[in-house]
């Protein structure tokens, strides 16, 4: 791949305009009803479709790889000891499923208050779970939680589902059941605190006709963190540090995707977590390695991919880490191109709006 210019380590490289009304609020009324934007990364060429004929896309022998993350209820509404009303999002949600009933366990949360707490201060929420302020630090606060029950079980009963903060709920009645809609039909591991929003619009029976169709299908975790909504605050985006977010790859799956290369079949990556997931696993050896860890990798104009030949993805913040990994796969131009057409054609945009394919 040819060196990017100076041009793109520049935030302002990243940019484009969006108006306000395209920022979906909810998902098409079907999942596969969204629409998708296929993009030919070598010549920009672009096409409409619905995200139905993304079965059209996948060929016989393609190997297709899924984030199965479960977006867990992290978001906590509670009061201070002292009264004042607080609300706690848990963006480290492995402490509470490693905590046994009683047990105390630590958790890193962003919490809103009127007033800052202070370490050394309690929050209560219900169902008796408790919290002390360990550590604040800006917004994001170290609490120390007490639970007389199971704190999963907990969670699922009185936390809300954390969704983006461009997907607005002002307390009217939702136009969708977030905690059914913000979530893939194959989320199975619990520990994100976001959606992989491309897994959205798969439903499983066109699931079941792809892979009918001869297309192998891989899960891999990776546990999206809050590390995802944070912008860029760097002019020189080369400076930019990422979020860390667990994952884990099966000896089984890295297999299979090995296979799939040394064999000379495409690699379709359902969602930038996947890309980022499998490129990390497989930055040293060029191939990808079974195991798990905290994936940190930024990637970027310049960026040379061992493993992801295709992706389906969501559209995505102007001057986001996200938009800089399309950017990455099929050129910076092509993707500010295709977005400006998706404007015009009013496509919907972010976690709930429509797709596209890259190839």
């Amino acid at each position: 791949m040819t060196e990017p210019t100076q041009d793109f380590y520049s935030l302002a490289s990243y940019d484009y305009e969006l108006p306000e009304e395209l920022i979906a609020q909810a998902p098409a009324e079907k999942r596969d009803a969204s629409r998708l934007l296929k993009l030919d990364k070598n010549t920009g060429q672009t096409a409409h479709l619905q995200f139905a004929q993304a079965a059209d896309l996948l060929q016989p022998g393609d190997l297709m790889v899924v984030n199965d993350t479960k977006v867990t209820p992290v978001r906590l509404f509670g009061k201070k000891e002292t009264g004042g009303k607080v609300e706690a999002l848990i963006i480290d949600y492995r402490p509470v499923a490693q905590a046994g009933p009683g047990e105390p366990f630590a958790c890193e949360c962003l919490v809103k208050a009127s007033k800052r707490p202070k370490p050394g201060s309690r929050l209560l929420f219900d169902k008796g779970l408790k919290a002390k302020v360990l550590k604040a630090e800006d917004r994001i606060c170290l609490l120390e939680f007490t639970c007389p029950t199971e704190p999963g079980a907990v969670l699922d009963d009185i936390a809300a589902i954390p969704l983006p903060p461009y997907i607005r709920r002002d307390g009217d009645a939702p136009p969708c059941n977030d905690r059914e809609r913000y979530q893939t039909t194959y989320a199975r591991h619990k520990g994100a605190v976001a959606a992989p929003t491309a897994g959205l619009h798969f439903t499983p029976e066109l699931l079941d006709f792809i892979q009918a169709k001869g297309v192998e299908f891989v899960r891999i975790t990776l546990h999206v963190g809050y590390g995802t909504f944070m912008p860029v605050r760097v002019d020189d985006v080369r400076k930019h540090k990422m979020h860390s977010e667990f994952y884990e790859i099966s000896p089984e799956a890295a297999q299979a995707i090995n296979h799939a290369k040394d064999q000379g079949r495409r690699v379709v990556a359902v969602g930038t977590t996947s890309v980022r997931t499998l490129e990390y696993s497989s930055k040293k050896e060029g191939r990808v390695v079974a195991g798990s860890g905290m994936c940190d990798l930024f990637i970027m104009p310049g960026f040379r991919f061992n493993i992801v030949d295709a992706l389906i993805t969501n559209f995505h913040l102007p001057q986001s880490t996200l938009l800089m990994l399309v950017s990455a796969l099929a050129g910076r131009e092509n993707i500010l191109a295709a977005y400006q057409e998706a404007v015009a054609e009013k496509y919907r945009f972010f976690s709930y709006g429509d797709a596209m394919f890259i190839e």
